[in-house]
């Protein structure tokens, strides 16, 4: 792959999935090298004019007020990491441990952050030797930024706290000399150009959306199957009703669901003589469902590329010609953008999923699965079939509904009053991820049942794009023949999503 250069640019999700997942390689761009230089200056000419500035030579939050001694700066920033380095809990993934430092690395080279090129040439080598932080995952409240998940990354920066590097667990100095690194001792403003920032959010929640959007696409595929299933029309999805009502998502969805279910011979076998005028909501409202799930990623999507591109630390460095410029003290920390869009997409695919499980209980269901066997059992009565993968789904949804609740209302003033509103971003960054993978394993169940609906149809066929992904489904897990262990078909279908295996059929 070629090199990602980053000069502070808005970044797509597919740039950061990119360097986060397939490990491709970063380098600087020239123009953020002079930025950084001349923004790194401007700081120095302030220490050798004695002036005080917020960060450079003082406390932090309440302690803001008192002045700093010019000997005792490189270990304010260093004290401020160790101290800030209070993360708990499980450390986040290697691939979004990969986005923070992408992201960090293209918010110092926008070149508003004071620091010294050498901390921002780090991050991208730690970045492309694969050395890793080790960063817990809870503990930012995304106020002053992600504090403490920033703080464990900078650690290992100074070579301190823990990193993973070649699938080892190991101390950061020691991951970096593996690497063929050096620790970088901090000079003044270089610690809290570190640690302020909405990074940890961006990278947790940039890398769900990103899933997020391949599931609402899939949604369509699987809701596609359960309609030949359940010998559903495919009349609802005309372009002129969504024409009509003319939201993106939605016409785009009608669109897809047209495409992959052109040239089937089960619609053909029931156009006529159907006593049925129209389906049931989970059926054809499809193109409106899905297609706001997807417009409201699509916000999503788009404050996060914003974001990735922005500067959010403090105080900021604007540095103008001929040396002079001005040290602002500003709020760029505050993660309410994120936090509100990730209590959206929360809200948008916890819906995703409501409408999935309905189709699933419609697969299954006698009462209302037309003529499909209960449960769709090899055997009725003897086996229970997918019953418990309805259940499963359910158990699933009620998760996803508690978790769909706003982390972005429930504010908590912290650090003595000083920073008394914050945005709780981290946590809707947190909350979004797992009710993705909620939604992944809903609609792995959605295709496992619908394609065992449709062998109840043979020897009529769907149309040929709803067999290959018939095929693919079969390919993961076999058809029931008799009752077996479902948790790990369901596994296995989820692992199958998140790996691509369906992607084909999500354009």
């Amino acid at each position: 792959m070629d090199t990602l250069l980053l000069d502070g640019q808005a970044l797509s999700l597919e740039e950061i999935a990119a360097v986060a997942l397939d490990a491709r390689p970063v380098g600087i761009a020239a123009s953020a090298l002079d930025r950084i230089a001349a923004s790194r200056k401007l700081i120095e000419g302030i220490l050798a004019a004695g002036q005080t500035v917020y960060g450079v030579n003082t406390g932090f939050g309440k302690l803001s007020d008192v002045r700093i001694p010019d000997g005792s700066l490189a270990q304010l920033q260093t004290n401020l990491v160790r101290s800030h380095a209070g993360g708990v809990g499980q450390p986040l993934s290697e691939a979004e441990s990969r986005a923070m430092l992408l992201l960090r690395a293209n918010v110092l080279a926008k070149g508003f952050s004071g620091c010294r090129r050498e901390l921002v040439e780090l991050l991208v080598a730690l970045l492309n030797a694969g050395v890793h932080p080790v960063i817990p995952e809870k503990g930012s409240v995304g106020a002053s930024g992600d504090l403490a998940p920033l703080a464990h990354l900078a650690l290992v920066a100074i070579g301190e706290g823990e990193a993973f590097y070649k699938s080892e667990r190991l101390g950061g100095g020691e991951a970096q000399r593996r690497a063929g690194l050096k620790p970088l001792e901090l000079a003044a403003k270089e610690g809290l150009a570190l640690l302020n920032g909405t990074q940890a959010m961006t990278a947790v929640g940039g890398l769900s959306v990103v899933r997020g959007l391949r599931v609402v696409k899939l949604a369509d595929v699987a809701g596609a199957m359960s309609l030949e299933a359940l010998m559903g029309t495919p009349v609802a999805f005309d372009a002129r009703i969504h024409e009509a009502r003319p939201h993106a998502g939605q016409v785009a969805a009608a669109a897809h669901l047209q495409r992959l279910l052109a040239g089937s011979e089960i619609r053909e076998a029931h156009r006529e003589h159907d006593s049925r005028v129209q389906d049931a909501y989970c059926l054809r409202c499809m193109p409106q469902v899905h297609g706001a799930v997807r417009g409201a990623l699509g916000h999503v999507q788009s404050v996060l590329e914003i974001e990735a591109g922005s500067a959010t630390d403090n105080p900021l460095v604007f540095p103008e010609k001929g040396g002079a410029g001005e040290v602002i003290s500003g709020g760029n920390f505050h993660g309410a953008p994120l936090a509100y869009a990730f209590d959206y997409a929360a809200i948008a695919l916890t819906d995703l999923a409501s409408i999935t499980e309905r189709r699933i209980d419609r697969l299954l269901n006698p009462d209302i699965n037309e003529g499909l066997p209960a449960f769709l059992s090899p055997d009725a009565g003897l086996s229970s079939g997918f019953m418990m993968a309805q259940i499963v789904a359910a158990a699933l949804i009620n998760d996803c509904q508690v978790l769909a609740h706003p982390s972005s209302t429930g504010s908590i003033p912290t650090s003595g009053g000083k920073e008394d509103h914050v945005s709780m971003g981290m946590t809707g960054a947190i909350k979004l991820r797992q009710i993705v993978e909620h939604a992944e394993r809903i609609v792995g169940i959605e295709l496992m049942c619908a394609a065992q609906g449709l062998e109840h149809r043979r020897p009529l066929r769907s149309g040929a794009l709803v067999e290959q992904v018939y095929g693919a489904v079969r390919s993961v897990v076999p058809r029931l023949e008799q009752d077996r262990v479902l948790a790990t078909d369901i596994d296995s279908m989820a692992g199958a999503i998140r790996a691509g295996a369906f992607d084909a059929w999500c354009d």
